[in-house]
């Protein structure tokens, strides 16, 4: 099975930890985020994808110098936005199911699991601040109905996190600009539309690391988890 990294952002929110070092790169408990990434993986992914961009050559120094024992492939994302950067990937897939995460988030490797045992699945959480998410809609049936990025009035709270089992039926989908940018959640949205996606709510979850002042939060929770 193949895996997607999306580590392609400047981090901009997290400056100045991120003006010479991507954010992926950054170290969290003695780890880099990347390395609570790529230690996330199941021994059925034998194959990853890395999308960088932002000071990508230290990602791709980084990881070379791991030796990891899984085929790695290395994409140039985009400036446009997170849509743009994954549809980068593409060319290493061929009608498949595979696992999609972010490079710059800490996953817990029990819900990359349960994302797995289902289908087509994304993991979710309810969040205090829809406004700043992808906000998943539910139907009746247990299913993903929508997802709106940063909704303006938003009726749920359930906020689509960097945990994904999708197939490459998304590449048939064209990427929708909101706020300026072309974010993936958007092709998320499309992509929920025409499948059936069950939401995987998260388990001990860690929450936004998105600016220099989550950090010692991120480290008591990770430090309770034994992540």
């Amino acid at each position: 099975m193949k895996a997607i990294i999306l580590a392609a952002g400047k981090g901009i929110r997290m400056r100045p930890l991120t003006l010479a070092t991507p954010k992926p790169l950054l170290e969290i408990n003695g780890k880099l985020i990347i390395d609570y990434v790529l230690d996330s993986l199941p021994p059925e992914v034998d194959e990853v994808i890395i999308v960088i961009n932002y000071l990508g050559s230290q990602i791709k120094k980084y990881i070379d110098q791991k030796n990891l024992k899984r085929k790695v492939h290395y994409v140039q994302g985009s400036s446009k936005g997170t849509a743009y950067s994954f549809l980068a990937a593409k060319k290493y897939l061929d009608n498949e199911r595979f696992l999609l995460l972010y490079g710059d988030e800490i996953p817990n490797p029990v819900d990359v699991e349960h994302c797995l045992s289902k289908n087509l699945s994304m993991l979710v959480f309810e969040t205090t601040t829809p406004e700043s998410h992808g906000i998943a809609y539910i139907k009746s049936n247990g299913m993903i109905e929508r997802i709106v990025e940063k909704p303006k009035n938003p009726t749920s709270r359930i906020a689509v996190d960097g945990i994904m089992v999708l197939n490459t039926d998304i590449f048939n989908y064209e990427p929708q600009q909101t706020s300026g940018e072309f974010y993936f959640s958007t092709l998320a949205g499309l992509f929920v539309r025409d499948h059936k996606v069950t939401p995987v709510h998260a388990q001990n979850f860690i929450g936004d690391l998105t600016a220099p002042k989550d950090i010692e939060r991120v480290k008591r929770i990770i430090n309770m988890s034994l992540l």
